[in-house]
């Protein structure tokens, strides 16, 4: 036991991954006890640590021992109970490892289990929960399954099917039903029998039954007899938990009065049709032979093929598809001679709707009119089917009633000759309106209300009858006062028919409506009686297995916020209190012995004796005694009156010692908080007591906290309205100030939702505040603060009869605890506190009741004709507010909301204006009760907004704001969707509204009704105004912000036009695009093209609006083009780009900065070019003389800008030359409609990511530029946002030459327009952009100019660059005179001034501050300091960064300081800058390290240098990190400055060896991939000098090479042979694009060794061997045999470029390569592949006699069994030193290999001092032996400055003796070597390309690699990427020599190649033999 109780203590101490993880099972048990203890102690949801906890439970949960798996699951529970829907992202895994290890375990594992997988549900994390129920119920034990399937019953029987869908509920029941267990089988019926209360027993049964067994179909119907509907919820996800304290605040401030809420509560409706899966009838009906059967004569066969359509619509849900055909045909069929084929074609018309519902609604209004002509027939069976086809039509929402009645189909019907055709349509027309909302109503009463008038006065009894019928369904539904003018105009018989008829419906409809409320109560009833039942099974819904009624509850699942509904808790609040009598808080009176008698042995008799006793010791001893007698009692509950009773008697409150007050205080408060109903009257017994004991300081602490402990026993109400009484009346002073204090902590705890404020509020201003006492004085101003804290700044409107001194006290207080909204206590009451009767919550401020102040007189004053008397009594209702401190009851203001109403219609508009601001002001004093109370008011405010005048529609704004401030916005959503789609309404209107609704939702961050406003804003995007377009386009963003996705996917069916590409860009982006190539593949009609003003549409206004537009006139076409639709269809397409060259045309364009008028002839190009691309209708309206058919074309080209945007792109330059065109011509509209176009082009192109070339530029801007000065100011200004758009998406840098070029205008306007754009470059682009600066001398000249304007936008401007640049404005300014300077000094002035009123700092801080915060806050506050990042959007397709950190480098400070006037000062600064600074920032650090390394460079002791090696490492990770970034925002359209500046900051690191041999491997790797990426972006040419970066790239990549570490980089791209991950190419593709660049980038990677490997023989004793040769293993390894021989017939670069490095390393290194082994495993088993091709390369290069020795000179014997071996040589150690010096000398007397050869010698002179080399040169001549002194002497000096072999090339060497000639090194280009097949040295690793035949064979072989190595290095001189006409290529000739190294490759002469051994070949052959037979067991 000791040791277990050492173990639990020390692993207390250990992180609670360990705790959990811990291999004794005691420690995780108590592990997950802690756990779940700390998760119940947080009360914050929000609270840091949930989130550490949550990943831990993924593995709690499924331990394997059984009881830590039950306290795992405990801890779980507790930790969803205290989290929040943050907690989601843990749940898949979570809810997983529950499913897979807990519900097969024990009961209450099972049980805990299940909690949890609900409480997961809470937290609304339903699809995880349901993804987990559909892999458990799949689980091959039953036992598993059953849990699973009742917690998916306990799911939707709590939560309902509002939260848990019941469509992937069905679809898991199926698979159940034929389940082998019957249990499973029992609790799948449970479940659907569960399913049928919720959305009914039809839609389950029409889903469900036909995928059952017959049993089984008729066991469940029996079942479903007993079940009955409206289930109601008994539990709520966590956000509508939260919303319910707002909902009871609410509810409290209407009263107790009949409410809606059991209509609100009613059961969800769930369409059946939701729930179905769409059914394909198109295919079956083209095979079961429907078009031949039409076509035919005989009416039998006609009816028979219309009849198997009408079979097949009959389905529940039809899939959409193309329907246009077979509505043609049953059109025709409707009117066939044959009635019945007629009623059957009738009959499918109308299935065929109530299928496809929406997607029927063209069809419907197509066929409209022939059905309603079809009523004249008067057969039964033809007029029933019409009147359900009808009704089936309108009731599946084909047709609503502003279709109907704008169609004038419905107009024409009920004027036909015919009067059953009258009547039967009005009949359908009644039956509509009675279907139809509300709103819809109001919408088209005014339509329909004239019409069915009219009909009044028809001569047929049933036309009439019927348009009684229909007035009477319109005024049911909105009311009669749409009625009321009509009714004047009748008869008296009539009118009072009407009203009749009008009457009955009314009485009608409220009968129904008590009815309804009546059962739902009773409803709610039933629920509340079932409540308290046990935990069911979804088995115990069968019959005979419901648990009984009377069950005993069990223990709550679920958080202390779940359970019940708080509604159904205060049901049974209200039912208990009718029963209980109210409780008695008055105490009688009770003497000591009384209470003696009544505690019997309750307490010992010697303690009452002591406490009785006069020394305090003895009643102190009592006290202490009776405290633990207390604390052991085990039923206090029933003595808690009768203990306090005791302890007030005896010692009471009155005793002398402090000691024992302390203590009565102590046992008091500890009655209080243990006791489970703490009498009220305890409380007054105590009270006055606790709160003298408050005012003395030492024992204020404990009577403090036992009022507190009142309070969470009886609620703080009941103490408060106490303590008003005690500290009113009291003596001593302290009471009422410590009293106060009190109570600031305790409304700090509880709230103020169980206070009566208006009590309090009385209580601080008639005693707090008046008291003499200063410190009352400051506890009141406390306590008022801290009410402040709850109920906001209206409680000021209660105070300002106070002091003005007290005023301002308040009001520093109030600071000091601002409003905080709903703040939830930190402490709750025990009982359950109406707060009905103290009215609390946020709006607790008491509201006065005006009613009585609301005289006839007042009202009558409103209708008063003299317009003084009506603006007199909207002031007195203002002032009526004013008394009653803006805060009024809703009671008694429904006549004054209607006199309101009317003055919103006066005539006069100061009236309205007035009104409006009343309005808004008895919407804010009323607060959310006011939507009830205006009967509907809201929606006359929002027809203000039409007015013309701006003052008016500000108002009516503002009165909006109010309005919103007093109920939330989706209360005042449907007036606003009415008033959008009014069509009286004016364009700034629209406008107003929908950037007030932008504003609103831009303050949202999740608003779910706000998709109700979707469909107007959609519409509104197809308005004729430009400035309503771009507001309804603001809103839609923030409609989809604040939606959510996924109701956005279930509502975008209803979006048509260019509302749905902005909708789908949002939710889906790049879905755009794909989606309407596929819709055009498939010629489906509805896709992304869909026309503004498709036919379709079913908006109304705007349909008729376009016709008339499109209307052809007289003697015109009929065949005009009015939709994108139409135009998708047309055989020809809109453009022809097909034998377009739109390079060669922009090679003609004239790269021009100053505008030129164009010619006659340029004229004539550019309509020849028109008439070759466009479509002839096309040009011809845009080339057209009459303005209105240029514009009629370019409403044709703005509806294709969606869909034909690649075919735009290629005529850009076409269409540029024509609006440069129409710029020039002076016809307003035309030109308006121009700009209109613009804008949508340009964000077309930025949309498909294209960047304007030069050459378009070039045609477009110098035009723009200078027609910017046009006369007409609204011209202007959408030219100026214009510009500004182009300069968004175009280079900034390439624009502003443009707009300087305009500051040479000679038109003023022009000059002013282009001096503002530059100050809005300086402005929003910053001082970065290169060149702006030095240009500001023209805009400083400008301020001379004669005209005022000119001179006052230049001195604007010049302030602006002051703002921003400080006193260093003055180096740009130019030559000035002293007046000119005078005024800018003035500006400066000025500008100083308005910065210190707006609190901007200082002129010039703000760049200070940008670069203080990229050093120390990184790019984040840079971006909001106005970089040029906020004018470039991001990269579009972000990459990981692979192995290059983000974190700051560590480096030593090298305090440096730099020239300059605003760089950054020093190394690190400028480091900080490169690595947080946006691109452009980073220059400025470039250009700091660029002077740094240029000043080390030059250091003749390099010190420097050896400074910033330490810090060579990170300053490449960063600028390797840079590049991507840099490239990414050219790409975009910034200037390449910065791609050129980290370029050059590279090149100059790796100009140095010593800082480049410092940069780590990881690094290297990292930017090596990046460089040759962006070397083989295709995107890189097209940028700004995109060639000039292609070639810098080049050269870059050849200096890494040249001095970076060799091994690292041998290492690197050898890691690089491998195919590249998808996510490091800066931009996407498909799986073929990757291919092709992984191939691309293999060879970029081929090529770089290839480099790397010519010079090896130079340059290998800088490489290490050891390391190398692993990398080429593990390359080899993880190919394997099998893939190494099917990439060598393949002809694989990269396996071919890794054998030939190997080659040439076993080549110069021969056997002793073997001793670099260390690091490769040699002796695995099967052994590695490179000891084979190792082997191989040996025996191969010694037949051939090309092996370089550098063993001893006597082991040249090579065999195959000992080539790889080499055998210790007989001789001695002098012997093998002097044979190996033999070979060195060997190597140096040939010309090739002379430089190693000396370093070879130079290193056996530092191993061997003592040996005389020049005792073996006595046969050489002197000058060889000069020549050895002289290259050791040079080795020497070059091995101490650190430099290689190949850093200096020595001279080639005299002959000697001694040297023999040496072959040449092997060729790495592309020619053959052994094999001409497989291009490789090593090939013949592969048996099946090795033919051993016959020696003649292998002769043949070896001639053919004596030829091989008699080639030239030819690959070496080419550049490493492929280069065309924009690619230069990175040859040494192009480049400048000192970017270049000193190497040069020399042409090798032709080495003669020995005869080879004949002893080696046959060894040779006798081996390929064996490789043949697949035999490489001797390896």
């Amino acid at each position: 036991m000791a040791e277990d109780e050492k173990i639990l203590k020390d692993a207390k101490k250990l992180p609670w991954e360990d705790r959990l993880a811990h291999k004794n099972w005691k420690v995780r048990n108590e592990a997950n006890v802690d756990l779940a203890s700390v998760c119940d102690s947080i009360t914050d949801p929000k609270d840091p640590r949930l989130r550490d906890f949550g990943h831990l439970f993924r593995k709690t949960v499924a331990d394997s021992n059984a009881p830590v798996q039950e306290k795992a699951l405990e801890a779980l529970v507790a930790f969803l109970k205290a989290a929040d829907a943050d907690a989601g992202r843990y749940a898949k895994e979570v809810c997983d490892a529950i499913a897979a290890k807990c519900l097969t375990g024990r009961p209450k594992t099972v049980q805990k289990a299940q909690d949890a997988l609900l409480l997961w549900v809470e937290l609304e994390a339903v699809d995880v929960f349901l993804d987990t129920l559909e892999k458990a119920i799949k689980n091959k034990v039953a036992k598993a399954v059953v849990p699973a399937v009742d917690v998916m019953f306990l799911a939707i029987s709590e939560f309902g099917s509002k939260i848990i869908p019941p469509k992937r509920i069905l679809k898991m029941l199926p698979e159940l039903f034929d389940h082998q267990d019957q249990n499973v089988r029992a609790s799948a019926k449970g479940v659907t029998i569960e399913l049928c209360r919720w959305i009914g027993k039809d839609p389950v049964k029409s889903i469900l039954f036909e995928k059952m067994r017959d049993t089984m179909k008729k066991e469940l119907e029996a079942e479903l007899a007993n079940v009955s509907g409206g289930a109601k919820p008994s539990r709520k996800i966590r956000s509508e938990q939260d919303k319910e304290p707002e909902a009871e605040a609410s509810s409290d401030v209407v009263g107790n009065g009949p409410t809606e809420e059991p209509v609100a509560d009613a059961p969800q409706e769930i369409d059946e049709y939701d729930l179905m899966d769409p059914v394909d009838i198109l295919t079956p009906l083209e095979k079961s032979g429907f078009w031949e059967g039409v076509k035919k004569t005989k009416w039998l066969e006609r009816k028979e093929a219309v009849a198997e359509l009408t079979k097949l619509a009959s389905t529940k849900k039809i899939a959409p598809g193309d329907f246009s055909e077979i509505c043609r045909t049953l059109k025709k069929l409707i009117t066939d001679v044959n009635l019945a084929v007629a009623v059957e074609a009738i009959q499918a018309i109308g299935n065929l709707a109530r299928g496809l519902r929406t997607h029927f609604s063209a069809s419907s209004r197509f066929m409209l009119p022939v059905l309603l002509e079809k009523l004249k027939e008067k057969k039964p069976t033809v007029a029933e089917a019409l009147t359900q086809t009808l009704q089936a039509m309108y009731k599946a929402g084909c047709l609503n009633l502003v279709d109907i009645i704008e169609g004038k189909d419905v107009k024409t019907a009920v004027k036909n000759k015919v009067p059953l055709v009258r009547s039967l349509t009005l009949n359908w027309l009644t039956f509509c309106l009675e279907t139809s909302n509300k709103a819809l109503i109001l919408k088209a009463h005014k339509e329909y209300v004239p019409l069915c008038m009219e009909c009044l006065n028809d001569g047929t009894p049933d036309v009439r009858d019927a348009s009684f019928s229909a007035l009477a369904a319109i005024a049911k539904s909105v009311g009669m006062r749409p009625l009321e003018k009509s009714l004047e105009k009748l008869d008296d018989v009539r009118r009072k028919k009407l009203s009749e008829m009008i009457a009955s419906s009314g009485g009608e409809l409220a009968s129904t409506s008590s009815v309804t409320v009546q059962s739902s109560v009773g409803g709610t009833a039933t629920v509340n009686s079932e409540a308290p039942v046990v935990r069911k099974s979804a088995a115990s819904m069968l019959s005979g297995k419901r648990p009984a009624l009377s069950a005993p509850a069990s223990k709550k699942a679920g958080t202390a916020k779940t359970g019940g509904s708080k509604k159904d808790a205060a049901v049974r609040n209200e039912s208990s209190k009718s029963v209980e009598p109210p409780e008695d808080v008055e105490p009688a009176e009770m003497g000591l012995e009384e209470i003696e008698n009544r505690l019997g042995s309750l307490v010992k008799t010697e303690t009452i004796s002591q406490l009785k006793s006069s020394v305090w010791k003895e009643r102190l001893e009592a006290t202490l005694s009776l405290k633990e007698e207390i604390e052991g009692l085990q039923e206090i509950d029933k003595s808690v009156e009768i203990l306090v009773r005791l302890l007030c008697a005896v010692p009471g409150w009155n005793d002398k010692n402090v000691q024992v007050q302390q203590q009565v205080i102590e046992i008091i408060t500890y009655i209080s908080s243990t006791a489970a109903k703490f009498p009220k009257k305890c409380v007054v017994l105590c009270i006055t007591g606790a709160s003298e004991r408050v005012a003395d300081i030492k024992t204020r602490a404990s009577a403090m906290k036992c009022l507190t402990a009142f309070c969470e026993a009886v609620g703080p109400g009941f103490v408060f309205e106490r303590l008003y009484k005690i500290m009113n009346g009291h003596k001593n002073p302290k009471v009422l100030s410590e009293g106060l204090l009190w109570m600031v902590s305790a409304v700090d705890d509880f709230g103020v939702s169980l206070l009566k404020l208006k009590d309090l509020i009385d209580f601080c201003k008639d005693v707090g505040l008046q008291s003499s006492t200063a410190a009352t004085r400051n506890a009141t101003i406390k306590l008022l603060g801290a009410l402040h804290k709850f109920v906001g700044p209206d409680i000021k409107g209660f105070l300002n009869d106070v002091k003005p001194a007290l005023i301002s006290a308040l009001d520093t207080e109030y600071e000091k605890n601002p409003f905080e909204g709903t703040v939830a206590p930190k402490r709750v009451v025990k009982t359950s506190v109406s707060t009905s009767t103290s009215g609390g919550g946020l709006d607790s401020l008491p509201r006065e009741d005006i009613s009585s102040k609301i005289t006839p007189e007042l009202l009558k004053g409103f209708e008063s004709p003299d317009w003084k008397m009506r603006l007199e009594s909207i002031e007195a209702v203002n002032k009526i507010l004013e008394e009653a401190n803006k805060r009024i009851q809703p009671t008694g203001t429904g006549e004054l909301f209607g006199c309101l109403r009317g003055r919103l219609l006066d005539s006069n508009k100061n009236l309205v204006m007035q009104t409006l601001t009343t309005i808004g002001g008895v919407a804010s004093a009323m607060g959310p009760t006011v939507e009830k109370a205006s009967k509907g008011i809201l929606s006359d405010v929002l027809k203000c907004l039409g007015d013309n005048k701006k003052h008016m529609r500000e108002c009516t704004l503002a009165a909006l704001d109010l309005w919103l401030g007093a109920v939330h916005l989706d209360k005042m959503i449907p007036y606003v969707i009415i008033a959008l789609t009014d069509g009286k309404m004016g364009a700034e209107g629209r406008k107003d509204l929908f950037d007030w609704l932008t504003k609103q939702l831009a303050g949202l961050s999740d608003f779910v009704d706000a998709i109700h406003l979707l469909k107007p804003a959609s519409t509104a995007m197809t308005d004729k105004s430009a400035d309503v377009r771009k507001a309804a386009e603001g809103c839609i963003s923030e409609i989809v912000r604040v939606s959510g996705q996924e109701t956005l996917e279930k509502n975008i069916k209803n979006i048509q036009g260019p509302a749905l590409a902005l909708v789908l860009e949002k939710v889906r982006p790049g879905f755009v695009q794909e989606q309407f190539e596929s819709s055009k593949a498939t010629a489906v009609p509805v896709s992304k093209g869909v026309s503004k003003v498709s036919k379709s549409t079913s908006n109304g206004p705007l349909k008729q609006g376009n016709r008339s537009r499109a209307l052809p006139t007289k003697g015109s076409r009929p065949d005009q083009i009015t939709s994108v639709h139409d135009i998708a269809i047309q055989s020809q397409s809109l453009l022809n780009t097909k034998d377009s060259n739109k390079e060669d045309r922009e090679r003609l364009v004239v790269r021009r900065i100053k505008f030129e008028e164009l010619r006659p002839e340029q004229i004539q190009d550019l309509e020849n070019d028109m008439m070759k691309y466009f479509r002839e209708d096309l040009q011809k309206r845009l080339m057209s003389p009459d303005f209105k058919k240029q514009v009629d074309g370019l409403d044709i080209l703005q509806k294709a800008l969606p869909s034909l945007s690649k075919d735009i792109i290629e005529v850009l330059d076409i269409l540029l030359r024509w609006f440069v065109l129409q710029l020039c011509k002076s016809n307003t509209t035309c030109l308006l409609k121009v700009l209109e176009v613009l804008p949508e082009l340009f964000n077309t192109l930025k949309d498909e990511e294209y960047c304007l070339t030069e050459a378009e530029a070039a045609i477009f801007l110098p035009c723009l530029a200078e027609k910017l000065g046009h006369n007409i100011e609204k011209v202007r200004e959408k030219m100026r946002e214009l510009m500004k758009q182009i300069i968004q998406a175009y280079s900034v840098a390439k624009t502003y030459p443009y707009i300087l070029e305009g500051l040479r205008s000679k038109n003023n306007r022009t000059r002013i327009e282009c001096t503002d754009l530059i100050g809005y470059l300086l402005e929003t682009c910053g001082t970065e952009i290169s060149g702006l600066l030095k240009y500001l001398n023209m805009v400083a000249s400008l301020t001379a100019e004669r005209d005022g304007e000119l001179r006052k936008a230049a001195l604007n401007t010049m302030a602006t660059g002051y703002k921003i640049l400080g006193d260093d404005i003055w180096r740009y300014v130019g030559k000035l005179t002293d007046a000119q300077k005078s005024m800018l000094d003035d500006r400066f002035k000025w500008k100083v001034k308005e910065m210190e009123k707006r609190r901007e700092g200082r002129p010039g801080d703000a760049r200070a501050a940008l670069r203080r915060s990229v050093r120390d806050n990184g790019p984040e506050v840079a971006e909001q300091s106005g970089d040029l990042s906020q004018t470039v959007p991001g990269p579009l397709f972000p990459r990981q960064n692979y192995g290059i950190s983000e974190q700051i480098p560590e480096r030593n400070p090298v305090p440096r300081t730099i020239a300059g006037v605003n760089g950054p000062a020093d190394w690190n600064e400028a480091l900080d800058i490169i690595m947080f600074g946006s691109p452009e920032q980073s220059v400025e650090g470039m250009k700091v390290v660029c002077h740094e390394l240029a000043q080390a460079s030059n250091d003749p002791e390099e010190s420097a240098i050896d400074e910033l090696v330490k810090d060579a490492d990170g300053l490449v990770s960063c600028l390797a990190n840079k590049v991507a970034k840099t490239f990414d925002v050219s790409l975009m359209g910034a200037s390449s400055r910065s791609c050129k500046y980290v370029l050059n900051t590279l090149m100059q690191t790796f100009q140095n060896k010593k800082l480049a041999h410092a940069v780590k491997e990881g690094t290297l790797e990292s930017l090596i991939t990046e460089l040759l990426l962006w070397l083989l972006d295709e995107r890189v040419p097209r940028m700004e000098d995109g060639s000039q970066l292609l070639k810098a790239l080049n050269v870059l990549m050849l200096k890494i090479l040249d001095n970076a570490d060799r091994t690292s980089s041998f290492v690197v791209l050898i890691s690089l042979l491998r195919p590249l991950d998808p996510s490091r190419w800066p931009s996407p593709g498909t799986a073929e694009v990757y291919a092709v660049r992984n191939q691309k980038f293999s060879d970029l990677v081929v090529k770089c060794l290839i480099k790397l490997t010519k010079l090896l023989q130079s340059t290998i004793y800088e490489v290490e061997l050891d390391r190398l040769l692993q990398s080429i293993h593990v390359y080899l390894q993880e190919l394997g045999m099998e893939e190494i021989r099917r990439r060598a017939g393949a002809d694989d670069k990269p396996l071919r470029m890794v054998k030939t490095v190997l080659h040439e390393l076993v080549k110069l290194r021969g056997a002793a390569i073997k001793g670099h082994l260390s690091l490769v495993p040699i002796d695995m088993r099967p052994q590695p592949i490179i000891l084979a091709y190792i082997d191989l390369n040996l025996e191969t290069l010694a037949a051939a006699r090309m092996l370089t020795s550098t063993g001893p000179v006597g082991q040249n014997h090579w065999t195959d069994s000992t080539a790889n071996t080499p055998s210790p040589p007989p001789n001695s150690a002098d012997v093998q030193l002097k044979q190996e010096l033999g070979a060195i000398f060997k190597k140096i007397g040939d010309k090739q290999t002379s430089t190693i050869g000396l370093y070879d010698l130079y290193h056996i002179t530092k191993s061997y001092p003592k040996v005389d080399i020049f005792s073996q040169l006595q046969n050489a001549s002197e000058a060889f032996r000069t020549y050895i002194r002289e290259g050791l002497a040079q080795v020497e000096k070059n091995a101490a400055a650190g430099r290689t072999p190949s850093s200096l090339p020595l001279s080639t060497p005299p002959p000697s003796s001694l040297s023999l000639p040496s072959p040449d090194i092997p060729s790495l280009d592309v020619k053959p070597l052994m094999n001409p097949k497989s291009d490789s040295y090593t090939d013949e690793i592969r048996g099946s390309n090795i033919n051993p035949g016959t020696l003649d064979a292998i002769r043949e072989r070896m001639r053919t690699m004596q030829l091989a190595t008699s080639g030239s290095l030819e690959s070496v001189s080419k550049p490493l990427m492929p280069t065309n006409d924009n690619n230069i290529p990175m040859d040494e000739q192009n480049i400048p020599p000192s970017q270049m190294g000193e190497e040069t490759p020399h042409p090798h002469p032709q080495q003669v190649v020995l005869p080879m051994d004949e002893k080696a070949l046959s060894g040779l052959q006798a081996r390929m033999e064996r490789l043949k037979g697949g035999s490489l067991e001797h390896m």
